[in-house]
């Protein structure tokens, strides 16, 4: 097999260090202890946080994740699972990843798993599993960063509006706030309602198309078929538009094509909600789908009487 492309210093330090401690090592059996020694060490679990929210979908064995923002907006997790081996695999995570940006740790790519050699020790399940609480863990760094940055912009006296957007570094361009992998987390205020050069939707139908000609697939129905069982919303528009981030680094070598959506929702659920809580309701709703391929959602989410006053 040949050896990921990603050197071991793009990682978080405390990661860097792991992998450059199982490289170290050749006997499987040595790196399967380690692990066991990490799950010794995991501090304990508070129990009101096993929540279906905070459970690592696709895995053997149950495994929660949660984490929290620190003042310097760096990402802290904390993990349990019922079975010592994937407890030492999540305990890996969380001492390679904690106190890091979350920019820092959506740049960890899955392709570390390889540069621990710990294939002969797990089954294709357990190595399925693994990858899935990374990709929680990015997908809870992102929305607690997405949040904190909110929660500045409204402490500062600016107004939200109906969109919050962010910068894109890769493009340096602009789109609504949303799950991606791209490095470059700022928000600001859209007080123009201008999203990636989308109007503010004043023109946007029920269908799933906004004029990209692009029907949904699979994942694009499964979204929408979600958020209308649980939002009832009295308009809902899905446009898929993976075609447009072929080349980030989340997608490249994904065989299924559907990773980046807008998503315009208008829905009686969110009255007296803000922002940051529409949103989350929306991630809470497509946990699945972010744990397993989808990379980026570029959210619009109003009320009724939002619209109306328009």
């Amino acid at each position: 097999m040949s050896s990921p492309s990603t050197p071991s210093s793009q990682f978080p330090p405390n990661l860097q260090e792991i992998i450059d401690l199982f490289q170290s090592v050749q006997e499987p059996k040595a790196k399967y202890q380690q692990l066991l020694f990490y799950a010794q060490k995991l501090p304990p679990f508070d129990k009101k946080y096993q929540t279906n929210d905070n459970k690592v979908q696709g895995c053997v064995s149950q495994v929660w994740v949660w984490a929290t923002l620190d003042d310097d907006r760096n990402v802290w997790f904390e993990a349990e699972s019922d079975s010592v081996l994937t407890k030492g695999l999540a305990a890996l995570l969380v001492k390679g990843l904690s106190g890091r940006p979350a920019s820092e740790i959506l740049r960890v790519s899955p392709e570390f798993v390889t540069l621990l050699g710990l294939q002969q020790s797990l089954t294709p399940s357990r190595n399925n599993g693994f990858l899935n609480m990374l990709r929680l863990m990015q997908t809870k760094a992102l929305i607690l960063d997405a949040e904190a940055v909110n929660a500045v912009d409204v402490s500062k006296g600016e107004s939200l509006g109906s969109e919050a957007v962010v910068r894109d570094s890769n493009k340096g361009s602009d789109r609504v706030n949303g799950v991606g992998s791209e490095p470059g987390l700022g928000a600001h205020d859209d007080a123009g309602g201008d999203a990636g050069g989308s109007s503010d939707n004043e023109s946007l139908g029920g269908s799933g198309d906004l004029g990209s000609g692009r029907g949904l697939g699979s994942r694009g129905e499964r979204i929408r078929e979600k958020l209308e069982r649980e939002l009832k919303p009295v308009e809902l528009v899905i446009e898929d538009i993976s075609y447009q981030h072929a080349g980030h680094a989340g997608v490249r070598g994904r065989t299924d094509g559907e990773t980046h959506f807008n998503v315009y929702v208008v829905s009686e659920a969110f009255e007296g909600k803000t922002l940051v809580k529409r949103h989350r309701m929306i991630y809470s709703l497509l946990q699945d789908e972010l744990q397993n391929g989808l990379h980026a959602l570029s959210i619009v989410a109003k009320t009724h009487s939002e619209v109306a006053a328009r």
